[in-house]
C-alpha cells in the first residue's frame, strides 16, 4: 500500500523495518543521534554496521544474501 501512495511522490519515512525501506532510493542510517551513513539498502549492507545490525535482528544471512565471513567484515570495518 505504501508502494503505491509514494508513487511519483518525494517522501520521508522514518522506519526501523526493513521491509517499509528496503526499496528506497535512499537512506539515512542514524546511530547514536546522528547520521552514521547514508546509501541504498545494498550499499548499507557492505558498509554499515548499524544497519547491518539492524538487518540481522530482522531478517537471516542467507535472507540478507550475506555469508558470515562478509558480515563479519562490516562489522570490523571493512567491505564485502
Amino acid at each position: 500500500a505504501l508502494q503505491k501512495l509514494i508513487k511519483d511522490r518525494t517522501t520521508l519515512a522514518i522506519a526501523h523495518r526493513l521491509s517499509t525501506l528496503r526499496n528506497a532510493t535512499r537512506l539515512i542510517v542514524l546511530d547514536d543521534g546522528k547520521i552514521a551513513e547514508t546509501g541504498t539498502h545494498e550499499e548499507l549492507l557492505r558498509s554499515c554496521p548499524a544497519y547491518l545490525e539492524i538487518a540481522q535482528s530482522q531478517l537471516s544471512a542467507e535472507e540478507l544474501g550475506l555469508t558470515q565471513e562478509e558480515i563479519a567484515a562490516v562489522m570490523e570495518g571493512g567491505e564485502r
